[in-house]
């Protein structure tokens, strides 16, 4: 098999890390050949040292000079590009093969699109890319043919449960099945959510995780985000979608059939399983995770997150099918006011029940317009998030 290009869009996450990972194992099969991050140079030089890339891109000019300077004398014989205008253009090279989208947020939607136009095999860890684009990207994975995989280690597991001849999906699933962790507050009393910090809210109880994506897991907006993006990997209804809370993280998520059988994908919660299928489909490759221990393993449990208490715990997640329901648009709303608010919980600048408080604000108070282009899809989300930071700045908390 010839070497396939690897672009990794966000390569100073843990996504990024971990590709970079599977990628060091294989090094017959694949090549790095771009790696982008927004200001992160310290992690961004020991990357280009250890794995050589053909281009490192920043998309902060100045951050893009401070690397370009550090390496500068060195034998990494990377090249430094800067600004955000570089990483729609690596994502779209004509020798790219793969591209791994894994920056966080919306910041991530334009290189993904293009990527897509590109006919790439596009590894779609960044979940807003469908919140955010919906339609859009979903018609720039058409038009490019593109093959779109996702990592997300839910619907990669649903993906993997799914039969290969996709004209078979619409027939056959009955029900998607999302698992959730229910992150680190599953257990706790609801009154007690407005006193939680950032560092609770970080300390995830079963994976590794940027600050952000933790924030989510621990108010399940996440999972909201994630039922979203289901609903336009696996062409179904949102009524089709549940959400059980799984506290293992072993059944990464389940397939209903019409028949009532169920497909199950099972791996220990490390995301090079998902990422080392995404890279080799339909292929397997070794993945560096470790095998699941079934003798040693225990109790799998699972509880409803419709129920009343979890209903109180995470009120965030009905929002998903609310938006859903709404005029086109209404996702990227809610995804850009969850980011603004995520932020401004981290800064210690809002409490972390006012997350959802933020996220319902902006849903009532920002009304979407005809999305037709990238540039309405852009401008919705820089009026949520304009909204959104002024609904900051009139709290006391």
């Amino acid at each position: 098999m010839a070497q396939q290009n690897v672009v990794v869009l966000g390569a100073t996450g843990s996504i990024g890390a971990n590709t970079l990972d599977v990628m060091a194992r294989h090094p017959d099969r694949y090549r790095l050949y771009a790696v982008t991050a927004a200001t992160k140079v310290d992690l961004m030089v020991d990357i280009c040292m250890a794995h050589r890339p053909r281009y490192a891109v920043m998309s902060n000019p100045a951050s893009a000079q401070d690397l370009a300077r550090r390496l500068a004398g060195t034998d990494s014989r990377t090249e430094v590009l800067g600004g955000a205008d570089m990483l729609v253009e690596v994502a779209q090279a004509t020798e790219v093969d793969v591209v791994m989208a894994a920056i966080v947020g919306a910041a991530g939607l334009e290189p993904c699109i293009a990527a897509a136009r590109a006919g790439k095999r596009l590894l779609l860890a960044n979940k807003e890319a469908l919140v955010v684009g919906g339609d859009l990207f979903m018609q720039a994975v058409a038009v490019g043919q593109a093959t779109l995989l996702p990592i997300d280690s839910e619907h990669s597991a649903i993906f993997q449960s799914l039969p290969d001849d996709r004209a078979q999906w619409g027939p056959s699933i009955d029900k998607i099945i999302l698992t959730a962790s229910g992150g680190p507050f599953r257990d706790w009393d609801p009154a007690q959510l407005p006193q939680v910090t950032p560092e609770q809210a970080c300390a995830h109880p079963n994976w590794v995780m940027g600050q952000k994506i933790s924030v989510d897991s621990a108010t399940m907006m996440n999972k909201a985000l994630e039922v979203i993006e289901a609903r336009y990997l696996f062409g179904v209804v949102p009524d089709k979608i549940e959400v059980v809370i799984h506290p293992q993280s072993v059944v990464h998520s389940m397939v209903q059939f019409v028949d009532n059988s169920v497909v199950a994908q099972l791996g220990t919660p490390d995301m090079r399983g998902p990422i080392a299928y995404g890279l080799s489909w339909p292929q397997r490759i070794i993945s560096g995770a470790s095998a699941l221990n079934f003798a040693a393993m225990g109790h799998l449990t699972f509880a409803s997150a419709d129920s009343e208490i979890n209903q109180r715990r995470y009120p965030g997640l009905r929002l998903a099918w609310y938006a859903m329901a709404a005029v086109p648009g209404t996702t990227a709303v809610l995804n850009a006011a969850n980011e603004v608010a995520v932020e401004a919980f981290l800064q210690r600048r809002i409490r972390f029940d006012q997350i959802h408080h933020l996220n319902m604000a902006m849903l009532e108070q920002v009304t979407p317009h005809a999305i037709h282009t990238l540039d309405d899809v852009l401008a919705l989300d820089g009026q949520t998030r304009a909204a959104a930071s002024a609904w900051v700045s009139q709290q006391r908390h």
